[in-house]
């Protein structure tokens, strides 16, 4: 199978700005990078596991569910939450026995400046929250903390005049980020998150990391000191040239996971710039659907498959004249034998190739191949190779 641009699969060069895909085709190695674009600072799990700060520009290569690395991409977000790690600030308020003591463990990124919360009684009296002053009505919030402790404790995102959504939470020993997201209704309020002994069994518990923000996700972690913080989109576009790529026949594979069902469309695409000539995979904004797609002045293939789109996919779509076929986790999943191919192919974006539909996911590898495989081909590049390979990729638990 001859590739004509890499891109992840455990090899990542980083730097402000740019992150490296690559052509090796002939023994030749040809760089191929994407301009990469994030204004603002933002964060990801290291190689070792710890919650670290990656600076302007940065494509973030997160190792939060594989040794491999993902490359992060997240739409904008603010965390709201203006202490997310000194919780004996008075913007947290402690009400009856609740007592904060600061400094006392060593948080998720390394350093002594995880707080414990002790005074609860399970009364349902003893509790820790912040007001925003944000009023929620009609909108979506994630709520969220990293814990750790034992027994259980309760989480609940309000808007303090009518509605409270909340869940019990089972402490571990080990640091765990817990969530929690709120639908709510037309209602003004001011929206808050409480840490609360309502019917809980803990009597103190181990905080850091907090966060509140308008979104149906819990996205990466935004530290925040003294006011609110907000993270950039990052945006990774403009790899290859039009050598890469072939305008009559080709393949454009991807691993990849949505971090939400949010009925978006998230588009990787190749394509002239523009919306007119182009080939993709992509999250539809139906939900759950992966699609593969063609435009060659007008519409020429959309093909679809429905799953979790939550779980890492091995996506390839091939496309050539009158011949159009999207592959799924090793299965050929839809064709179409009527239609043309693009001209001009030249970049690859994760976006819809004219800047719109930007990429959000976690990526663990991007191929593109310039000629059509086999059958046995696609289904072996789209397929896991052993059992312990997929638990592997997707995160699983086995019994």
């Amino acid at each position: 199978m001859a590739q004509a641009l890499k891109f992840g699969k455990g090899v990542w060069a980083t730097k402000t700005g740019s992150s490296m895909a690559y052509n090796d085709q002939n023994g030749n190695y040809k760089p191929l990078p994407f301009n990469v674009e994030r204004d603002s600072i933002a964060t990801r799990v290291n190689k070792e596991g710890l919650i670290e700060v990656v600076g302007h520009d940065k494509l973030r290569i997160d190792y939060t569910d594989t040794d491999k690395g993902v490359a992060l991409l997240e739409n904008t977000s603010t965390n709201l939450v203006t202490y997310s790690e000194d919780f004996s600030q008075s913007a947290w308020t402690k009400t009856g026995a609740t007592t904060v003591t600061s400094n006392t463990v060593i948080s998720p990124d390394g350093a002594q400046n995880a707080s414990t919360i002790s005074g609860l009684t399970g009364s349902g009296s003893n509790d820790i929250y912040f007001a925003t002053g944000v009023n929620p009505a009609s909108k979506t919030y994630a709520a969220s903390f990293y814990l750790k402790g034992n027994g259980t404790l309760r989480l609940q995102v309000s808007n303090n005049v009518n509605q409270g959504i909340s869940k019990t939470i089972t402490l571990t020993s080990d640091w765990k980020r817990h969530s929690l997201i709120g639908n709510f209704n037309s209602t003004s309020g001011n929206l808050s998150v409480t840490l609360d002994d309502f019917g809980a069994t803990a009597t103190q518990f181990d905080v850091w990391g907090a966060m509140l923000e308008e979104n149906s996700i819990a996205s990466s972690y935004i530290p925040t000191s003294g006011s609110t913080v907000q993270r950039a989109a990052d945006s990774a576009n403009n790899a290859g040239n039009s050598e890469v790529f072939n305008d009559s026949q080709g393949v454009l594979y991807a691993n990849i996971a949505a971090l939400a069902n949010d009925s978006t469309n998230r588009i990787i695409s190749v394509s002239d710039g523009s919306g007119s000539n182009r080939i993709l995979v992509k999250y539809d904004n139906s939900s759950n659907t992966i699609q593969g797609a063609c435009s060659a002045g007008s519409d020429q293939a959309e093909l679809t498959y429905n799953g979790n789109i939550k779980l890492n996919s091995k996506v390839a779509f091939l496309y050539k004249q009158n011949n159009f076929s999207l592959w799924v986790n090793g299965f050929e999943i839809e064709t179409d034998t009527n239609g043309t191919t693009p001209s001009g192919l030249d970049t690859l974006n994760f976006d819809n190739g004219s800047g719109g539909s930007d990429f959000y996911g976690k990526t663990k590898e991007i191929g593109y191949y310039d000629e059509i495989l086999t059958d046995s081909e696609l289904e072996y590049l789209t397929s896991y190779r052993s059992l312990s390979e997929l638990v592997k990729e997707l995160n699983l638990n086995t019994l």
